[in-house]
């Protein structure tokens, strides 16, 4: 199971958000570049980054320090946040990301998934980000009737590279992951998984080992990092002892534009 360190980008910084909520924020750094390049030293092998303003808006704002991000780093980075159209989406993965997030079009334009997902295999993740067991959209400031299994099962079998999903309820709050919801959701969509929200030590995430047979393989890590509650050498060490003896995964779509 591989543990993904996340920055979540507002007005160029490095923050976090407790239950989504961008009134209650906590601001962790002043350079995201920085911060990005302490998690690849620490032993990460992927970055997830999201664009909280992009997602909030709609508008590509915090892209061109995603760009440099991508340019410092070695390993590979995932984006989210406000990527809607095509033409973004093309950009992104032109310059560096090695895959897009899509969350708000995955409700509004489920077509655009799958045209992406063709056209970009196994670089295009879907984003199911739920309260109460229905999916947020716009930066989760817009609630939508649709059930978060039956989008996940809509998406089977086109070439996607995973889902994150993510019980909102759980997200900043160091409380630990809603395991019921991740095995729900795992068992309803023949796509990977990687698991968000609540990982608040150690034993939240060595309690998501039992989902790996039901298609977990990943789990996103934010707060607990930056707060000192887990070390990610040590957690990679308890999930996957040989991560930690081998180079960081390099990123084969770095570039530049």
């Amino acid at each position: 199971m591989q543990i993904i360190p996340a920055i979540d980008l507002l007005n160029g910084q490095c923050v976090r958000l407790h239950q989504g909520d961008y009134e209650k924020v906590t601001h962790f750094s002043a350079d995201p570049i920085e911060q990005a390049l302490e998690w690849q030293r620490q032993g990460a092998h992927r970055l997830h980054l999201v664009d909280l303003d992009g997602a909030r808006s709609g508008e590509p704002i915090n892209h061109p320090l995603v760009r440099r991000i991508t340019e410092t780093l070695d390993i590979p980075v995932q984006l989210g946040g406000g990527i809607r159209n095509a033409a973004k989406a093309a950009e992104l993965l032109s310059c560096g990301v090695d895959r897009i997030i899509l969350g708000t079009v995955a409700v509004e334009q489920p077509e655009l998934v799958l045209e992406l997902a063709q056209r970009y295999p196994q670089r295009v993740v879907v984003g199911i980000d739920t309260r109460n067991g229905l999916v947020a959209t716009k930066g989760w400031t817009q609630a939508s009737q649709v059930d978060a299994t039956m989008l996940a099962e809509k998406f089977n079998g086109i070439g996607l590279a995973a889902l994150i999903c993510t019980d909102i309820a759980t997200d900043g709050t160091l409380e630990g992951p809603n395991l019921q919801f991740l095995r729900l959701m795992a068992k309803a969509s023949g796509t990977p998984v990687i698991a968000s929200g609540g990982i608040g030590d150690l034993t939240d995430l060595l309690s998501l080992l039992p989902l790996e047979a039901d298609g977990v393989v990943g789990v996103i890590v934010g707060r607990a990092l930056y707060d000192g509650k887990v070390n990610l050498q040590e957690a990679n060490l308890a999930i996957g002892p040989q991560r930690l003896q081998d180079p960081p995964s390099l990123n084969p779509n770095k570039g530049t534009c």
